[in-house]
């Protein structure tokens, strides 16, 4: 499991310090001016919170949480512009990777390992709903996820204008299309977007993509694991960009 922090004062000098938190687990029913100041603090940083029974935070920790209990991750996250910014000052052919609402942590560190292969720059995750950075994602992704760097994004949409803007091709990986992958040209600065294990890309996000790509599906099964389909993808492009 992650390192956990608990305390009220703790996990809000822990913000104030920009840790890389995880997950906020909060005693349902609590009340005070400082447990107040804690959930404003949280809304602020947009990070995510669960409103649990005391039960929970004393399976969690044996110390005294005061009703707080936070998960760090054992990852650093980077800012999302600054990363785009050297990212482009230093490549000619950009490589990105957008996940929308990955939430199982062993698929999020198989994608990252993935794509720590195929050469990926960055990947970018929203903020809330997203998989966390557990010490089983770090596994899983045989360590490749202290060697990408990982930016959490309040809004992914947001996220995907300023790649556009910036000349970035945005391409969604999506069974709602007629395209298949082969025919869109990777040899240029671009991102790739794949969404949850459950529902795809999320149509608001589908609508403002500059293209959408399907895989050929040959059997009966309908569908690949969302980490299968991330390592087609994304090694389609290696494979254009090396011929």
């Amino acid at each position: 499991m992650s390192d956990q922090i608990y305390g009220i004062r703790a996990v809000m000098e822990a913000m104030d310090a920009d840790q890389p938190i995880n997950k906020i687990f909060l005693q349902r029913g609590l009340k005070g001016e400082l447990f107040k100041e804690l959930e404003s603090a949280i809304r602020k940083n947009g990070l995510s919170a669960s409103y649990v029974p005391i039960e929970k935070l004393n399976r969690l920790t044996r110390n005294n949480h005061q009703g707080v209990v936070a998960q760090i991750s054992p990852v650093k996250f980077h800012n999302f512009e600054t990363l785009v910014e050297n990212v482009m000052a230093q490549e000619k052919m950009p490589f990105f990777l957008l996940l929308d609402q990955v939430s199982d942590v062993r698929n999020f560190g198989a994608i990252i390992r993935t794509a720590e292969c195929c050469g990926v720059q960055g990947i970018i995750i929203p903020k809330s709903g997203a998989a966390p950075i557990t010490d089983d994602t770090v596994k899983t992704s045989a360590g490749a996820a202290f060697n990408v760097p990982i930016a959490k994004v309040d809004h992914l949409k947001d996220a995907i204008f300023y790649l556009q803007s910036s000349g970035i091709q945005v391409v969604g990986a999506t069974e709602k299309t007629e395209d298949e992958i082969y025919a869109v040209d990777f040899n240029q600065p671009c991102a790739i977007v794949m969404g949850s294990e459950d529902r795809g890309i999320s149509p608001s996000i589908l609508s403002i993509l500059d293209h959408t790509a399907k895989l050929p599906l040959l059997g009966s099964i309908g569908s690949l694991n969302v980490s299968v389909a991330c390592g087609v993808f994304l090694y389609e492009v290696v494979r254009q960009r090396r011929s």
